[in-house]
């Protein structure tokens, strides 16, 4: 099973998603105090759907979400302002926990956005960066995956 992060105390309120974990052990990575949060099971095939952008969940009532549909439509540039944002929050992470257990992971995940070479994409680039990723058969993270 999947799960989704939610604040706490927070039924049918837009906005309030903090972080997804695709299994138990990524949920035991996540650097959260789990009693704090609101953490709902769901199914393989919304994770995914949240990971690679497809959707992302709105709000939750009770333990059911409420996903919305998401459309990308990348210029060069603004796919640029998007890796240099997580590159951002992927170096923050990993300078401030050297001995996490998902270190490397996300290492090696910013040395992939690192020599990305965005001039070999086709603009506009309407699919999400993880999506591209995944298409090209390369490892994909979604940022809210970043404990």
């Amino acid at each position: 099973m999947s799960y989704f992060i939610f604040g706490k105390n927070l039924d049918n309120i837009s906005g309030t998603l903090y972080k997804i974990a695709e299994n138990q052990s990524d949920l035991n990575n996540l650097n959260i105090t789990e009693s704090n949060y609101k953490i709902i099971e769901d199914s393989q095939e919304n994770f995914n759907a949240v990971k690679f952008g497809v959707k992302i969940p709105v709000k939750y009532n009770l333990n059911v979400i409420s996903y919305e549909t998401l459309e990308h439509l990348f210029n060069k540039n603004e796919l640029e302002y998007h890796i240099k944002n997580y590159k951002y929050a992927i170096k923050q992470f990993t300078d401030n926990n050297p001995n996490h257990p998902l270190l490397n992971q996300w290492n090696n995940y910013y040395s992939q956005l690192n020599s990305l070479n965005l001039n070999n994409i086709n603009y506009p680039l309407d699919k999400s960066l993880e999506q591209y990723f995944s298409d090209l058969g390369q490892p994909s993270l979604n940022i809210l995956q970043l404990p």
